[in-house]
């Protein structure tokens, strides 16, 4: 045995609320913690090798990567567990072969600073912050669980508008877990907040 031979790479499946959508865990590590992207289309994969073969599915319609998973959209009436064993079995031979996750020198893009509307006073900058950093030590680590990703985007008036990624990007129960957990959250440690918004989505 070569002494270079990668490690066995071990995939297993795991549901999340949107049923169109499927997290794939790995043993491996994808991307730093607390990174990830999203590629609704094989148009803005053209980055990530690896996404691209996906796409080649006919039935895969988003990939979303993250630490140490992916998150795989259908678009077909075919049923998970049809699917599941052949995503499996690709996603474990392509990164046991080494296949490559990105291109050379590819590195995430940090998030275009946040915006707060308007003209921004010192107060909005203040609110924006306390929410950013909500968002990033309760909720974006349960967002992950299930698959997804939540940035956040703005702030104005009182309205905090979000960025749904992954898994959580057309998810049926998204626009509950907007409202009922993140909203609450929010309003009850930023009194300012007045109602959470996802850029895109319609309650």
């Amino acid at each position: 045995m070569s002494e270079n031979k990668e490690k066995m790479v071990s995939v297993y499946a795991e549901a999340n609320p949107n049923p169109e959508s499927m997290k794939f865990v790995m043993n491996q590590q994808l991307l730093p913690e607390g990174q990830s992207v999203d590629y609704p289309n094989v148009e803005s994969a053209m980055e990530s090798p690896l996404a691209q073969e996906l796409f080649n599915f006919d039935y895969v319609s988003r990939v979303f990567i993250a630490s140490n998973f992916v998150t795989i959209t259908k678009n077909s009436e075919l049923e998970w567990v049809k699917l599941i064993p052949e995503l499996r079995t690709f996603l474990k031979s392509y990164v046991e072969a080494g296949g490559p996750i990105f291109n050379e020198g590819f590195s995430v893009k940090k998030a275009a600073p946040a915006e707060v509307g308007g003209e921004t006073s010192a107060e909005d900058a203040e609110i924006s912050k306390k929410v950013i950093d909500l968002l990033d030590n309760y909720v974006r680590p349960a967002v992950e669980q299930d698959g997804g990703n939540i940035t956040f985007k703005s702030y104005n008036d009182g309205v905090v508008t979000v960025h749904l990624q992954g898994s959580c990007s057309g998810c049926p129960s998204a626009t509950v877990t907007l409202k009922a957990g993140i909203e609450n959250l929010l309003k009850r440690m930023v009194p300012e907040v007045k109602e959470v918004v996802a850029d895109g989505v319609t309650i």
